[in-house]
């Protein structure tokens, strides 16, 4: 009976990292960004699967925070997404494909390239699977303060989609509404602008390092725990 199953501790509300063994595994479709992979996976005592996902690199968003007018505001960009059949509002963000670039980084670059703006002060705010189901993606959010413009003639030449990208401030309690009304429906900018009012209102005192190992990233797992066993 479901209703006398126990509370859960809040020691328990993690999520345990491991991996079943890979009894074989190929690439069924190559992609331009992201691969589809079959692999055969043994559940132990639940018996062997096939599961079929998408193989995917990883990525990361900015909330990049102004807190210097009348109230804080979040910087929020729109631009088509043609598996939706939209013109989603979303935080800036991008894949990190970059072979060695340490995350904190690739948000930096992501936030010059598709807002022109520098920040000086970088947090981990949260971080999310999209799809675990069926797709291999984690995802940081990362928090950005202390905002100062790219200088001109320094600015990164948008192209395709993002070339007519429309960015606009946003002042994060009309976002946290447009949220909950169902107006803003891409989970990432769901989880960073909730995240964002949450932290703020608990005084910043969840904010993490912006370095913190990524062990729930399928693909640093490995490096960045065997990273954190060598510094201890």
């Amino acid at each position: 009976m479901t209703l006398s199953v126990p509370r859960a501790g809040p020691g328990e509300l993690t999520d345990e990292l491991i991996s079943k063994a890979v009894l074989r595994s190929e690439v069924v479709y190559r992609g331009r960004v992201w691969d589809v992979v079959s692999e055969r996976v043994d559940l132990g005592e639940a018996g062997e699967v096939t599961r079929d996902f998408v193989d995917h690199p990883g990525a990361v968003a900015i909330l990049a925070l102004r807190d210097d007018r009348e109230q804080p505001e979040i910087l929020l960009l729109q631009q088509y997404r043609h598996p939706i059949r939209a013109d989603e509002w979303e935080l800036p963000a991008g894949l990190l494909d970059i072979e060695g670039e340490e995350p904190v980084i690739g948000a930096a670059r992501e936030l010059a390239e598709e807002a022109d703006l520098r920040a000086d002060r970088w947090d981990l705010l949260a971080e999310q699977v999209s799809s675990p189901g069926g797709v291999s993606e984690a995802l940081r959010v990362f928090l950005a303060r202390d905002l100062t413009d790219v200088p001109a003639d320094e600015r990164f030449e948008r192209t395709d989609e993002e070339a007519n990208l429309v960015l606009r401030w946003v002042a994060l309690d009309d976002a946290v509404e447009a949220v909950m009304a169902g107006r803003l429906r891409n989970a990432t900018t769901m989880i960073g602008v909730l995240s964002a009012a949450r932290a703020m209102q608990t005084g910043w005192h969840s904010l993490r390092d912006p370095r913190e190992p990524w062990l729930s990233h399928p693909r640093r797992r490995l490096t960045d725990s065997t990273t954190t066993k060598n510094k201890g």
